[in-house]
């Protein structure tokens, strides 16, 4: 994990295009003379605000692109990530799924794979020297049978992102390390008016994130999940009940947003980065659009902390980022994979130039202090360095069905408090009925 941030992308070499940035080696014409056939390339992708550095990046690539190609038309189908996943399962039902698309990796893509519905992008990779921008262990959770099936945007830890000034309004002089301090500190902070943690919980993988981090630590290292599949433990375990119980005292201490189920993940970042709530606990995809924010220059990242005295700080819950899949059904199956070539060597450089390095899946050319990033932008950096362990989210470790009912138990705790052991014994029904 500490590779991430590896500053040694080699040049392509052979000089820029007027006016692009680009290397000419990257056009993905590959000999230069562009096709007179007018075609369209659908990308469906999942970065609508368009104040935050990816959204940038990807519409600066897909004009620059169609500038040196102007056979070519990038059509942008911009949704959330819960839109998304909804539109592409439906998408996926009658085979007719966008030319790119957003993927998760491991066991989310794995049905996709199963139905054939997506490309193998091993020419892809290897074309332009693309394949060593990656790092290797980042690749094989998009992997099946020797064959790769997307690209990744991105390899991200969860932290807790902070506001410093709203923790001294309520009179916190640290961070918290256990949760027993978190708990005080939510308190705190409720006693003052401040929403303590912003989240929105109508996209229900942002409360099972946030679930993972306890489990990660009741548990007291990674794995309990793999064991479960596994066969070796079941979800009636101490460590995950312990988990549930501690989620729910969360809530019912005031943690989030008020009516957090009908707020959308976006709602709730822009809730953090407004400066209305004091810590928001997302992936560190999100460390340039904090630092592009009303709350830039007082905000700071931290550590989950432990809870009851369980756990390790500097184990993670891991997030290999979202990949980036070509339809086997593509009309034009050869023209996107060479607009994705392009689009993968040219990412790691503008999300550089966008201040927006910190978790990317390849490395970098360049030096993040002399770039002019952030204090939070080296802060987060260095977390990376410590890493010990982590485990992948809920739904990039269990089957689909499963999946769902955890996401939609977990999001269910924020309406009414649930006995642990049933919660248990539901997500043990779930996973037994779906294996």
């Amino acid at each position: 994990m500490a590779g991430v941030l590896m500053l040694s992308l080699a040049s392509c070499g052979g000089g820029t295009e007027s006016g692009t940035g680009i290397d000419r080696n990257d056009i993905s014409s590959g000999k230069g003379k562009p096709s007179d056939k007018k075609i369209t390339i659908t990308f469906q992708n999942i970065y609508p605000d368009p104040t935050t550095p990816t959204y940038k990046t990807v519409h600066t690539l897909a004009e620059q692109y169609e500038k040196v190609n102007p056979n070519v038309h990038i059509e942008l189908d911009t949704l959330n990530t819960d839109q998304q996943k909804m539109k592409l399962k439906t998408q996926a039902a009658s085979k007719e799924i966008p030319d790119i698309t957003i993927v998760n990796p491991s066991a989310q893509m794995k049905p996709f794979v199963d139905a054939k519905l997506l490309a193998p992008l091993n020419d892809v990779i290897d074309k332009n020297g693309l394949k060593a921008t990656y790092l290797p262990e980042l690749l094989d959770n998009y992997s099946f049978g020797g064959k790769l099936y997307a690209l990744p945007d991105g390899y991200n830890i969860e932290v807790v992102f902070y506001n410093k000034e709203l923790f001294r309004q309520a009179g916190i002089e640290s961070v918290p390390t256990s949760f027993k301090e978190l708990l005080a500190d939510v308190k705190a902070l409720r006693a003052k008016g401040i929403t303590p943690i912003a989240i929105g919980e109508k996209d229900s993988w942002t409360g099972s994130f946030l679930f993972m981090n306890m489990l990660l630590r009741t548990n007291e290292g990674p794995g309990f999940l793999k064991d479960v599949v596994a066969g070796k433990r079941k979800f009636d375990d101490p460590a995950f009940i312990e988990a549930v119980d501690r989620f729910q005292d969360l809530v019912e201490a005031g943690a989030f947003p008020e009516g957090a189920t009908s707020i959308d993940a976006n709602a709730s970042g822009n809730i953090f980065k407004s400066g209305k709530a004091a810590m928001w606990v997302i992936g560190t995809w999100e460390t340039g659009a904090v630092d592009a924010s009303s709350v830039a220059g007082h905000a700071g990242a931290f550590r989950f902390p432990t809870v009851d005295g369980k756990g390790d700080l500097n184990d993670f819950m891991v997030a290999p980022g979202s990949g980036f899949a070509i339809s086997a059904n593509s009309e034009h199956l050869q023209e996107t994979k060479d607009f994705l070539n392009y689009f993968a060597l040219n990412f790691p450089k503008k999300q550089f130039e966008y201040k927006n390095a910190v978790g990317l899946g390849q490395t970098i050319d360049g030096n993040l202090k002399t770039a002019g990033y952030s204090d939070l932008a080296i802060e987060v950096a260095g977390l990376f360095r410590n890493i010990k362990g982590g485990d992948l989210s809920f739904d990039n470790t269990m089957n689909p069905a499963t999946a769902q009912a955890h996401l939609s138990s977990i999001q269910n705790l924020f309406v009414q408090r649930a006995d642990s052991k049933l919660v248990a014994q539901q997500h043990q029904a779930a996973f037994e009925a779906n294996r």
